[in-house]
C-alpha cells in the first residue's frame, strides 16, 4: 500500500510539470503568392475598334480580379499572423 501511494504521488507530480511549447505560424504555400497573369495584347494587324475594346475589357477584368484576390489574401494572411503572434506572446 505504501508503494502504491508513493508511486501515485510520483506519477501525479511528473504530470504537473509544464513543458514550454514554441508554436510557429505556418508559412503560406508559394502558389498563393504567384504574380498576376500578363495582360492580353492586340494581335498585329487587327486595328478594329471592336478588337481593341474586347482586349481592354478583358484586361480590366483580369487586373481587377487578380488585384482583389491578391490584396484580400495578403491582408487576411497578415492579420492572421498578427493575431497569432499576439496570442502567443509571453
Amino acid at each position: 500500500m505504501k508503494y502504491l501511494i508513493l508511486s501515485l504521488v510520483v506519477f501525479l507530480s511528473a504530470c504537473s510539470t509544464t513543458v514550454p511549447v514554441k508554436q510557429k505560424f505556418p508559412d503560406a504555400p508559394k502558389e498563393l503568392f504567384e504574380k498576376c497573369p500578363t495582360l492580353n495584347t492586340i494581335e498585329p494587324g487587327k486595328t478594329a475598334i471592336t478588337d481593341l475594346l474586347k482586349t481592354v475589357v478583358s484586361n480590366y477584368a483580369l487586373y481587377y480580379e487578380c488585384s482583389i484576390k491578391q490584396e484580400g489574401w495578403t491582408d487576411w494572411y497578415g492579420e492572421q499572423k498578427k493575431n497569432f503572434d499576439k496570442a502567443n506572446e509571453k
